[in-house]
């Protein structure tokens, strides 16, 4: 696997939800900074050493509502 991505969504209650795509590999994190460590354990726990992405993207997502 040469690349991971996960959709990043910030969670109701704070911080960040990262769920990739096409794997089942899921984790939350309080700050970006945590988040990249949680996504970045998260895939090193879900692969056999030498079979996980050399990549991983992170792709953020924000629902915004506006008064029509």
């Amino acid at each position: 696997m040469k690349e991971i991505i996960f959709v990043i969504e910030e969670s109701p209650e704070g911080g960040f939800i990262a769920k990739a795509l096409g794997v089942s590999i899921i984790t939350q994190a309080k700050t970006i900074d945590e988040l990249h460590t949680s996504v970045r354990d998260a895939v090193q726990c879900h692969f056999d050493e030498g079979q996980g992405p050399s990549l991983i993207r992170l792709h953020f997502v924000k629902d915004e509502v506006i008064a029509a």
